[in-house]
């Protein structure tokens, strides 16, 4: 029988427990999947934590994967045995050697792409997509600032945003970042524990401030990161690794400079499966004529998931993390 991390109740890494896990065969629309690579994404430790609750619990998490399809259920059309294939987004269940997936969800994975790659880049990969595409569309000209920026999304969006011609500025939380984050686009690294980044920002821009900031760190930097934008620029929240944005009046977008404010998710863009499609296709574009490389920089075997969790909570990892079976 394969195996699974299940989690019973929220709260630390501790929570999560390997064991054994019967996914049954796919049902009509479905398919069984056999994991290669799983994907370590913040949304994880959301639910984990119960930050963005889970349907239900007991549940296995994990929103990314890339593996072969072992079946297919009745009416399916998308995939067939055999396929390479990746997926990420809901329902939640990656952290697990085999899975049932709804067959809509999945894309083929070129060839040209390793599990490990598909693993790393699909959630991050197409945040970043509809990050550069969707919230504002970043073009030749375009400046930015995007915090983390060593982080998986932040690499990407690096690599994506230089390779669209736009300036990019980031912030990062040691030198060895700060070289990781300029190897991979970033024009304008920023050491944030050791410069107020907004000061930082404005000199770099000569006071105009950029034209969008993608946030995905929350509490730490929102406030000052609308001090960062000009006027009418585009706040873009997508997260908040160091804990939840407080309320806030929305008179002070207004004062600020009447800026915009969106709170995206990657489920939203990408509800519909022909625009699934096309956020994964404009993905592997990139990838496969090399503007955007995508590093697997560290692994951990999937039953020790706990442990993975700790490290990208303490900061540790850089890049993309896969979790392997």
């Amino acid at each position: 029988m394969s195996k699974a991390i299940r989690i019973y109740e929220t709260g630390g890494p501790e929570v999560m427990r390997w064991e054994a896990d019967d996914p049954g065969q796919p049902k009509a629309g479905e398919a069984l999947v056999r994991h290669q690579a799983i994907g370590l994404n913040f949304i994880d430790v959301y639910h984990r934590t119960g930050i963005y609750p889970l349907p239900e619990l007991p549940a296995v998490p994990g929103m990314e994967g890339a593996g072969i399809v072992e079946a297919v259920g009745e009416g399916v059309t998308q995939v067939a045995a055999g396929d390479r294939v990746a997926y990420a987004g809901m329902p939640p269940g990656a952290y697990a050697e085999v899975r049932r997936m709804p067959a809509d969800r999945l894309v083929q994975l070129p060839d040209a792409i390793s599990f490990q790659q598909g693993a790393a880049m699909m959630l991050q990969g197409m945040t970043a997509r509809y990050l550069l595409r969707g919230c504002y569309y970043v073009k030749a000209g375009t400046t930015l600032l995007i915090h983390a920026a060593a982080g998986g999304v932040g690499l990407i969006v690096c690599q994506w945003a230089r390779h669209l011609g736009a300036t990019v500025i980031g912030t990062v939380g040691s030198q060895e970042k700060a070289e990781l984050a300029s190897a991979h686009g970033c024009q304008h690294p920023i050491l944030y524990n050791q410069e107020d980044f907004a000061e930082r920002t404005r000199n770099i821009t000569a006071a105009k401030g950029v034209d969008v900031v993608y946030d995905s760190v929350g509490q730490a930097t929102f406030m000052k990161s609308l001090d960062c934008l000009r006027p009418m620029g585009m706040m873009v929240s997508f997260g908040q690794a160091s804990g939840l944005v407080p309320p806030f009046d929305p008179g002070l977008l207004a004062a600020k400079g009447s800026l915009f404010l969106t709170r995206p998710s990657l489920m939203t863009y990408t509800a519909e499966r022909e625009a699934l499609l096309e956020h994964a296709r404009d993905l592997f574009e990139v990838v496969e004529n090399g503007a955007v490389k995508i590093e697997v920089r560290q692994t951990y075997p999937l039953a020790e998931a706990a442990r993975a969790h700790q490290d990208l909570e303490a900061r540790k990892t850089t890049g993309s993390t896969v979790l392997l079976p």
